[in-house]
């Protein structure tokens, strides 16, 4: 991904509730670490070994891929972009030691203190904590599907396994699809902070865009954890059938996210995980065909998977709260599309835009020589995430590209 500062139509400004939600966020980290660690050394006092070997691995496997994406972007963002107090070898130990995500987390919350606190702070110290905050949450949404997600799964495939279920499974199955929930419209709530303020997103579309992720991820990870109560061993075949669908699907788009061809390859790989679960989009253009023919497939994909749990155990007993689950499943999905519609119908910066005309601002492409110069300094010039606002333009198509300005070079002396 070639870098380029771009300005946004929008500059991106840190604000005291952003601080709350990096604190929030970093406290949830710790606390679903400690409690990660705390199911896995339970399973295996218990004698599970295999499922406590599975939590473990899980939570080995998203902290490697996460550290690996941090690094990556350290490494590929420009020196001037880097006000990090740590050295290149200091930083790369602590990606080693798989404490790089956190690293960032408690840097986040220093800087965006420190920005809150001083009402004389810079646009530039602004937007980089702005630029900070959108790198941890694009990594927080590659933990959760990676971690969160498949232990989900494991946990509702214990609880039917066993026919009990402790408080503190219960506790961290409610606790995992809120996170989930979270993930995805934190993820979203960062790639609108580059768009106009009337289409910020509000209280209410945020609970509705939090509420529709949630209902349709719910009953995916029951079809899931159904088809694995009845074949264990089966599951990871599945996995791997449809990750490898999405893996191909998601290579066809032509993906142009990381800055060398490896991690690439990587992000797609992950991206293909993520699609496992629920919708992410990472492609330019239109989507709706593009998810109609997602939601199509998910639908018919856990139909499917369900159809051969109802098979296996009929008659089916009204003594079991499954069966309430799986009635409860098919409306609860069907609400997730009907709440997305309306999301996109009502809530969607795309229905709330106004012609570009309509706009007092300057149109810097007939701008040029001083003129050009003159118009950068009028600008809240900031530290633009260019992973995130790409990512922005794939997600809001066609409303980006209207409200851009020009390419304008930002002066390194700013940047100092």
């Amino acid at each position: 991904m070639a870098w380029s500062m771009r300005i946004p139509p929008s500059t991106p400004r840190y604000r005291c509730r952003d601080l709350l939600f990096a604190s929030m966020g970093t406290a949830a980290f710790l606390v679903d670490l400690a409690a990660d660690a705390w199911v896995a050394a339970s399973y295996l006092r218990a004698g599970h070994d295999s499922w406590g070997g599975l939590v473990l691995a899980l939570l080995g496997l998203s902290s490697l891929a996460t550290q690996l994406f941090s690094w990556a972007w350290y490494r590929s963002d420009p020196k001037e972009l880097r006000r990090d107090p740590l050295g290149d070898q200091t930083l790369l130990a602590l990606h080693l030691l798989q404490l790089g995500y956190l690293y960032r987390c408690l840097h986040v919350l220093k800087v965006g203190f420190k920005v809150c606190r001083n009402e004389a702070a810079t646009e530039v110290e602004r937007g980089y904590a702005v630029f900070l905050s959108h790198d941890i949450s694009l990594l927080r949404l590659f933990e959760t599907f990676l971690e969160s997600a498949p232990q989900l799964t494991l946990g509702v495939y214990i609880i039917l396994h066993t026919g009990k279920a402790e408080t503190f499974q219960m506790l961290g199955i409610c606790t995992s699809f809120v996170c989930i929930a979270w993930a995805l419209l934190d993820y979203h709530q960062s790639l609108r902070t580059f768009l106009r303020e009337k289409h910020k997103l509000g209280l209410l579309s945020s609970a509705i865009y939090f509420l529709w992720n949630f209902l349709l991820v719910c009953p995916r990870i029951l079809s899931l954890a159904l088809f694995t109560a009845l074949f264990p061993s089966y599951i990871f075949l599945h996995f791997l059938g449809v990750w490898l669908a999405m893996f191909l699907w998601v290579s066809l788009q032509g993906t142009d996210f990381m800055e060398h061809a490896g991690f690439e390859w990587l992000y797609r790989a992950v991206v293909a995980v993520i699609l496992y679960f629920c919708w992410f989009n990472i492609a330019e253009g239109k989507t709706r065909y593009r998810c109609a023919i997602y939601y199509t497939f998910l639908a018919l994909d856990s139909a499917l998977l369900t159809f051969f749990w109802v098979w296996y155990n009929r008659p089916l007993s009204w003594d079991s709260p499954v069966q309430y689950a799986l009635l409860a499943a098919v409306p609860c999905y069907i609400l997730g599309i009907l709440l997305r519609c309306i999301y996109y119908q009502s809530c969607h910066p795309t229905r709330q835009a106004v012609p570009p005309a309509a706009y007092d601002e300057v149109d810097v492409r007939g701008l040029a020589g001083e003129d050009v110069a003159v118009f950068q300094q009028e600008l809240v010039v900031g530290l633009v995430n260019q992973r995130t606002y790409k990512l922005s333009q794939y997600f809001f198509a066609g409303l980006s590209r209207d409200f851009e300005p020009s390419c304008l070079q930002v002066p390194p002396e700013t940047l100092a």
